[in-house]
C-alpha cells in the first residue's frame, strides 16, 4: 500500500473522463463506470480490493438478470484504485436504477462509485445525495467542511470494509450449503436413499421434502457462520453452546417445513459446525478455505460438549435419539463422533474421492454417487446399524470394500443394484448421505 499524490488522482481522472469519450465515440451507448469511493491518499489495498471484487460480482450478476448486453469491458487494478469501464447495450435511466440499487442495497454500497454517462456524455445524477461515511449525515457539508479527520475516515471505511466482507462471505456461505444439500438429494443412484429415481428405503419422504427442508434452513447457515465469527475469541465450549442453540431453532424449522420428518438434523449438526468453524477463523482479508483448518476449527468447536454427552450416557442419563441408544448398546459414536475427532471420513475419503472423480473426467453427479460409495463402505453409518443390526451393516459395507478395492469408480448400474438391495432389506446410509453434503459443501467453498 502506497500513499498517491494530488497529481496522480488529477492525472487518474482525467485519464478515466478520456476513455468514457472514446468509448461513447466508438459505441454510441451508455457508458458504466465503477470505482470505489475511498477517501485519503491510499486508494489500493487487499481489502479494498475484495470489497471491489465483491462490487463486480454484484453487477456482473446484475447485468445478466437484466439481459443487458456488454460491448466493451475494461477493468485496470492499479495504486490509484480499482476501476471498471464498460460500454452498455441498454437505456442510460435503465442502468442508473440498477447502479443505485446495488449502492442502495449491498452491505459495501456505501463504498461504490456505480457512475453512468450516457449518449450526450453527461453523467445522470442521483435523486438524493449520499450519506457521509462517518456520521451519516445526508448531503456533502461534511466534507465540504471537513468536519471529519482522515482518521475517523479511514477508521469508517475499514469497519464498512470489514462488515460488508463478512455479510457477503455469510451469503455465499449460506448459497453453497444450500446448494450442496440440493446436489446431494439430485444425486443418483444412491443406495437407500431418497433421489431422481425413487425414495429408496424411505416411505414417508420425497425429493420435494428434502427440497422444503432446505428452504426452511436457508439463513441458517449464514447464522451459523456469523455466530462464529462473533465469538472467535470465546472460548470453543462458549462458541458451540451458541451454535447448539441455533442448531435447535433450526431442526424447528425442518420439522416444521416436512410435517415433522427428519430430513437434514445430522446435516444441520455437522455443517452447522462446520459454517461456524469458518467463521472462527475469518479475516477480513478473506476468509480461510483451507478443509484441513475448518475441520480442526470444528473439531475444537464441539469435541468438550460432545464427550460430556457421551460421559452422560455412560453414566446413566436417558438416551434421548436413536443415535444415543446404538451407542449405549454398540458403542457407535455416530456423526458426533466423527465431529470430534477431526471428521476423517470427510477428509479422507469423501472429498478425495469426489475430487479424485471429477478429474477421472466423471461429471458431479457421478463422482458423488461413487464417494457415497466409499462412505458406505466403511462401515460406520449409524443409520445402517439402526436398521440392519451390527452383522448385516458391516457384511454389506465389507462386500463393497471388495469391489471398490478392485473398481474404485465402478458404473451406475453397480449402484443402481445396490439401491434395490438396499431398498429389500430396508438399510439407508443417512450419516454418508450427510457427509457427502459436507463434501459438496466443502468443495465448492475452497474453490470459490
Amino acid at each position: 500500500m502506497r500513499e498517491i499524490s494530488l497529481q496522480e488522482v488529477l492525472d487518474t481522472r482525467e485519464r478515466r473522463a478520456w476513455k468514457q469519450r472514446e468509448l461513447l465515440g466508438q459505441f454510441h451507448r451508455p457508458v458504466l463506470s465503477f470505482t470505489m469511493n475511498i477517501p485519503g491518499p491510499v486508494k489500493d489495498s487487499p481489502l479494498i480490493r475484495r470489497g471491489f471484487d465483491a462490487g463486480l460480482r454484484r453487477l456482473d450478476k446484475a447485468l445478466r438478470g437484466a439481459g443487458f448486453v456488454l460491448l466493451s469491458r475494461e477493468e485496470l487494478r492499479e495504486a490509484t484504485g480499482c476501476e471498471l469501464l464498460c460500454a452498455v447495450e441498454a437505456k442510460a435511466e435503465e442502468i442508473k436504477a440498477l447502479c443505485l440499487e446495488i449502492e442502495e442495497s449491498s452491505p459495501l454500497g456505501r463504498l461504490f462509485d456505480l457512475d453512468v454517462i450516457g449518449t450526450d456524455g453527461q453523467k445522470l445524477a442521483r435523486q438524493e445525495e449520499r450519506r457521509c461515511l462517518v456520521c451519516g449525515r445526508q448531503g456533502r457539508g461534511c466534507a465540504s467542511r471537513r468536519l471529519h479527520s482522515l482518521a475517523e475516515l479511514d477508521a469508517a471505511v475499514t469497519g464498512l470494509l470489514r462488515n460488508g466482507l463478512l455479510a457477503e462471505d455469510a451469503e455465499a456461505l449460506d448459497a453453497l450449503a444450500s446448494k450442496a444439500l440440493l446436489d446431494e438429494v439430485d444425486t443418483t443412484p444412491k443406495p437407500g436413499l431418497v433421489d431422481r429415481n425413487n425414495n429408496g428405503s424411505h416411505r414417508d419422504m420425497t425429493p420435494e421434502t428434502f427440497r422444503k427442508s432446505v428452504e426452511a434452513l436457508r439463513g441458517y447457515w449464514k447464522n451459523c457462520f456469523l455466530s462464529g465469527a462473533e465469538t472467535a475469541k470465546d472460548p470453543p465450549d462458549a462458541a458451540f453452546r451458541q451454535l447448539r442453540q441455533l442448531g435447535l431453532q433450526a431442526e424447528a424449522a425442518m420439522f416444521h417445513a416436512t410435517g415433522g420428518v427428519n430430513t437434514h438434523k445430522g446435516a444441520i449438526f455437522t455443517l452447522g459446525t462446520l459454517c461456524g468453524a469458518i467463521g472462527r477463523l475469518w479475516r477480513p482479508d478473506g476468509p480461510c478455505r483451507d478443509v484441513d483448518a475448518i475441520a480442526k476449527a470444528a473439531k475444537e468447536l464441539c469435541t468438550a460438549a460432545i464427550e460430556a454427552d457421551f460421559a452422560a450416557l455412560d453414566q446413566g442419563a436417558a438416551p434421548r435419539s436413536a443415535g444415543e441408544r446404538l451407542y449405549l448398546s454398540c458403542g457407535i459414536r455416530g456423526i458426533r463422533g466423527e465431529l470430534a475427532a477431526g471428521l476423517p471420513s470427510l477428509l479422507q475419503t469423501a472429498l478425495p474421492r469426489l475430487e479424485e472423480g471429477l478429474a477421472r473426467g466423471l461429471n458431479r453427479n457421478d463422482a458423488g454417487a461413487a464417494a457415497l460409495l466409499h462412505l458406505i463402505a466403511l462401515g460406520q453409518d449409524s443409520n445402517m446399524v439402526k436398521r440392519g443390526g451390527t452383522k448385516q451393516a458391516e457384511a454389506v459395507s465389507q462386500a463393497l470394500r471388495e469391489t471398490l478395492a478392485k473398481t474404485p469408480f465402478p458404473p451406475l448400474s453397480f449402484a443402481e443394484a445396490l439401491d434395490r438391495d438396499f431398498i429389500r432389506q430396508d438399510l439407508s446410509p443417512g450419516g454418508c448421505a450427510d457427509l457427502l453434503a459436507a463434501a459438496y459443501f466443502l468443495l465448492d467453498w475452497k474453490e470459490v
